[in-house]
């Protein structure tokens, strides 16, 4: 029950979000171009991770799921939230993120040890959270994770 109550609130948020508080500009590719890319590439691993979970790509929310490519994180509700924490541990400060981290761990008390885990991950690797990931999608993504020291 508080999986979908905490997926209704996305739902209803996501729109204004990117409306109002996303500036950037969004991609110029499709999923479909993403999974011609060759295997190692961070834009073929973006495609089959949207494929995989049956996503299409959302505009201006694109590095949304880079993230979870890279920090290899899941798509469930603590999953989402844990990835947040990560993000924050990596310097990340937005209002979305301290919204999602305050209700999260309202509704998910159980999940904490798992959060301070997240949120250390993200200490312990070198800042990624704002590169443009546009211009990175034919770097192998074993690249990325290396030179950021993303475990």
């Amino acid at each position: 029950m508080r999986d979908l109550f905490i997926e209704k609130l996305y739902d209803m948020s996501k729109k204004p979000y990117q409306k109002f508080f996303k500036k950037n500009a969004p991609w110029k590719i499709t999923k479909e171009e993403l999974l011609l890319m060759p295997y190692e590439t961070l834009g073929f691993h973006l495609g089959s991770f949207l494929t995989r979970h049956h996503f299409d790509m959302q505009s201006k929310l694109e590095d949304h799921d880079v993230f979870h490519v890279l920090t290899k994180t899941g798509v469930t509700v603590p999953e989402e939230i844990g990835m947040q924490y990560f993000l924050y541990g990596n310097g990340k400060r937005s209002l979305y993120l301290y919204m999602v981290m305050a209700t999260g761990t309202l509704f998910y008390p159980d999940q904490l040890s798992y959060f301070k885990k997240q949120y250390k991950r993200g200490q312990s690797a070198f800042s990624f959270h704002s590169l443009d990931y546009s211009k990175m999608l034919s770097i192998p993504v074993t690249t990325i994770r290396n030179t950021f020291k993303i475990k």
